[in-house]
């Protein structure tokens, strides 16, 4: 019986073949990580018009005012994480394709909590800091109502806020808005039920921004700690993917601490009791019914999102006042929703248009105090559990 030879000679070229493949990958490697890289963030030019505490309002204005939407968005994000995720990357900017589409764009930067803001409850975000920056807005352009655009857990208070003061909002849209809490699809929902938030706050003040970064990687490990960095090993070479690796892991390691007492009601009235969409949840006494929620309303959810499911975002549009309602749900995930280059050809356009068909109605023009200086506003609130009872006056 005779013996299959080996083919030695086409073993030892294959060898050499990939040698010189890995030789010339690392020689491209090397240059690339040695060489200069563009990796900032948040670079579409804006002005900081309105100041408060430790927030900030961004305003961008489209290079083309003429043909813009003559009603301002303003867009609201999460307590978590930081609103530049709009503005991550070049040719991928949410914010740079809404100026694109002529859509005049204000954004909350909610800053980074100190140990006094731990006091501060989502009644204080929605009632005192919202609404303060609604009536910045309305009255700098002389309009009744403007709009709005929230977020994940800014989402959520766009959805009161929105129930609250219907009179200033004149379109809501929502996107991967967490509404309905009482489901079990994906382990953030499952976990929040039984953490005990009222001893995370007791103890600890504010929620430390590394705690929950941690557990968000917990919530898949294999993706988010190990296949993204194989994934970045195998594209080391290419300059375009490195730059975009490095501002996503910037956005990511860039996290404020979360207010503690906002993060104890959010955790005990949303996600344990689920009172939002029953239209139970109170904030400074008044009931958020979402049956007051009668302005058109645009919900946007990501079919694969881990974090906000759909099963948590699909149900809002059944339950408030408003029969202009539109759901759409995109096949990405949770941070896809803004970064994806598919994604945003068709996430920030249809939105545009959705507000432009919708820009044709008026409204009165609102009263106007007579103003002087600079438009930039800079206030100052006391940190005490009831913030929102105190009424403060704007000031230019």
């Amino acid at each position: 019986m005779s013996h299959p030879k080996i083919p030695v000679d086409l073993i030892l070229q294959k060898l050499t073949e990939d040698s010189e493949k890995v030789y010339k990958s690392a020689q491209k490697a090397s240059e690339v990580l040695l060489g200069a890289l563009d990796t900032a963030i948040a670079a579409t030019p804006y002005e900081i018009v309105y100041e408060e505490d430790r927030i900030k309002l961004k305003h961008y204005k489209p290079a083309e005012m003429d043909n813009s939407l003559k009603t301002p968005l303003l867009v609201v994000y999460a307590l978590i994480n930081r609103e530049t995720m709009l503005d991550l990357q070049p040719g991928r900017s949410t914010v740079q394709n809404f100026l694109d589409e002529g859509v005049e764009v204000y954004m909350i930067d909610w800053g980074y909590p100190t140990r006094k803001d731990r006091y501060l409850t989502i009644d204080d975000h929605v009632n005192g800091y919202m609404n303060n920056v609604v009536d910045f807005i309305c009255q700098r352009h002389n309009l009744p109502k403007i709009n709005l655009m929230g977020i994940c857990m800014g989402g959520s208070f766009s959805v009161m806020y929105a129930a609250l003061h219907s009179e200033k909002i004149k379109n809501l849209v929502t996107t991967v808005t967490p509404t309905y809490f009482d489901t079990d699809t994906g382990l953030l929902h499952i976990w929040m039920k039984t953490i005990d938030a009222d001893r995370m706050v007791d103890t600890l003040g504010n929620i430390p921004a590394d705690m929950m970064n941690f557990g968000f990687l917990l919530l898949n490990p294999a993706r988010l700690m190990l296949d993204k960095y194989v994934g970045f090993l195998q594209n080391i070479n290419n300059k375009e993917f490195v730059e975009n690796f490095i501002r996503m892991e910037k956005w990511i390691f860039d996290s404020p601490d979360v207010p503690g007492e906002t993060f104890r009601q959010f955790i005990n009235d949303c996600y344990k009791k689920n009172l939002l969409i029953q239209s139970k949840m109170e904030l400074g006494g008044n009931r958020v019914d979402l049956k007051k929620i009668t302005m058109p309303l645009l919900n946007f959810y990501g079919r694969y999102d881990h974090l906000v499911p759909p099963e948590a975002c699909d149900r809002l549009t059944k339950e408030v006042g408003t029969k202009d309602t539109t759901d759409v749900c995109l096949d990405t995930g949770h941070i896809g929703i803004y970064v994806s280059s598919k994604v945003q050809r068709e996430f920030a356009p249809k939105i545009a248009r959705w507000l432009k068909e919708r820009d044709a109605s008026k409204e009165k023009p609102a009263r106007r105090k007579k103003t002087a200086g600079t438009a930039t506003v800079k206030k100052s609130r006391a940190k005490t559990p009831s913030l929102t009872k105190e009424k403060k006056k704007l000031t230019e």
